[in-house]
């Protein structure tokens, strides 16, 4: 089956994951308990940030890594989102909106999967959407430090979309003198043991995988 049929089937595996829980850390939000003087930290993704596919929140990375730096974390992250992909608000009430509103030290930036899956017809606006949240975040925080991570992918086959979609994050990230983590679309290839059942998602050893590679980097980072 060529790639193109299989993202449409994948597309609309997301979708529904969206409207419907696929593991323990599609569910509500864990309550927050935020601690006012631990460093506040933002996660602007989408499922593989949410922590779909693992058995437990605390076992996602986002969720491993905060308690390692006593970070207190904020992760609104959103199953099957893109910067346009299944999004339809761009004002205060979308992710960015809720991050701004959260006044965080650090955010950290993980989008741009599932955005593979309208680049044949979104292409310019995905690709403006990108330079536009990241202007509308940097402007609204402007004390904050900005971590763009290089967008996650999960099948050993890559469309020419991933390079391109890749590099418009990265002009991105550089155009606000952001820090950038490279090669994260990398960190489970080839690791079919680390996917979850619904063969989208990491599971608990994938998300560890990733938490590993991500803890490196931020250590790179000063972090």
């Amino acid at each position: 089956m060529k790639f193109d049929s299989v993202a449409r089937i994948i597309a609309a595996t997301v979708v529904v994951a969206a409207s419907f829980s696929l593991s323990a850390c599609s569910a509500v939000e864990p309550a927050d308990d935020r601690d006012p003087d631990a460093v506040r930290v933002a996660f602007y993704g989408d499922s593989y940030t949410l922590g779909t596919g693992a058995s437990a929140v605390e076992n996602r990375w986002s969720t491993v890594i905060s308690e390692q730096r006593s970070w207190s974390e904020f992760n609104p992250s959103v199953n099957g989102l893109g910067f346009i992909n299944n999004r339809s608000s761009f004002a205060d009430n979308d992710l960015p909106g809720l991050i701004i509103a959260d006044k965080p030290d650090i955010v950290i930036v993980t989008m741009g999967l599932n955005d593979n899956f309208s680049f044949d017809s979104r292409a310019d606006d995905i690709r403006a959407q990108i330079a536009d949240d990241f202007g509308r975040l940097t402007a609204a925080l402007p004390d904050a430090r900005f971590i763009v991570v290089e967008p996650f992918w999960y099948t050993d086959e890559r469309p020419a979309s991933v390079g391109k979609i890749i590099s418009w994050v990265k002009d991105a990230a550089d155009a606000i003198d952001a820090d950038y983590i490279p090669d994260a679309s990398h960190w489970i290839e080839g690791h079919p043991e680390w996917m979850a059942s619904d063969g989208l998602h990491p599971n608990d050893l994938g998300y560890d995988a990733i938490a590993t590679q991500m803890d490196q980097a931020l250590r790179t980072l000063g972090l």
